[in-house]
């Protein structure tokens, strides 16, 4: 009986291990772990088990901002099922990023972006033992041109972070319920008068979709937008394209 009190309050009960093929992904790209089980003290009820993708957004109010965790995408796995005292069980288990996963490996000055994966046990009366993996979420080719043609424009990633909330274009909206915002400002005084640009991307299978909002010394913000289809990436394209969005 007090080894059940101990593991109602999470002393001595079960606990679970993600074991990732590799921690380094891009958005929409398949994955694969081995989900590893081990008895505590006493045998136990397992209702089922749920790995979610997370980030970090920003959320804004009337007294400025902060930060809260996110569920991008959740997967449950298995049904109730019983572990032994000291049993080790090994569950495979594969699934698809989600084509919004925010980026993390960036050169920005501020890099506010971060992606996890966590895996909790569903056991009744006790407290959920919860694993948590890092992620490193890198851009797709359509994505590192863009930047590239950034840079070749005079910008500079001063910063990136996640935003609570959805996008909306002419062609393309977004569904996970938050969104990146990669933050430019020029080097120098910018030809087209604009003094920061915010890129937002929106990732499908064979294709990205790019939200632009340009913040200009005089007209004030504004937004355009264009879409990179995965099979025309032209550096020199996408920098005429976004020099005429600029203009």
């Amino acid at each position: 009986m007090f080894k059940k009190i101990l593991a109602s309050v999470g002393i001595g009960a079960a606990k679970v291990d993600t074991v990732l093929e590799t921690e380094h992904l891009h958005p929409g790209q398949k994955f694969q772990a081995k989900i590893i089980i081990e008895g505590g003290d006493i045998s136990q009820e397992i209702n089922g088990l749920e790995m979610a993708l997370m980030t970090k957004v920003k959320v804004e109010n009337d007294d400025g901002h902060y930060f809260e965790n996110h569920v991008i995408e959740k997967w449950k796995i298995g049904e109730r099922f019983e572990v032994a005292a000291k049993e080790r069980k090994t569950i495979p288990f594969e699934a698809r990023l989600h084509s919004e996963t925010p980026l993390t490996e960036l050169n920005a000055g501020y890099n506010h972006s971060h992606v996890w994966l966590e895996t909790g046990l569903d056991i009744d009366l006790a407290l959920d033992p919860t694993d948590r993996d890092a992620l490193h979420i890198y851009p797709n080719d359509a994505i590192k041109t863009c930047m590239l043609a950034m840079e070749k424009l005079g910008f500079g990633l001063v910063k990136a972070d996640v935003e609570k909330g959805y996008l909306r274009a002419s062609n393309f909206h977004t569904v996970s319920g938050c969104y990146q915002e990669l933050e430019y400002r020029p080097h120098r005084q910018s030809m087209f008068g604009i003094q920061e640009v915010e890129l937002s991307f929106v990732p499908e299978a064979h294709k990205t979709h790019v939200l632009i909002e340009l913040d200009r010394a005089f007209r004030g913000d504004g937004y355009v937008d264009l879409t990179i289809e995965h099979d025309h990436v032209n550096l020199s394209q996408l920098c005429d394209q976004l020099e005429r969005l600029f203009a």
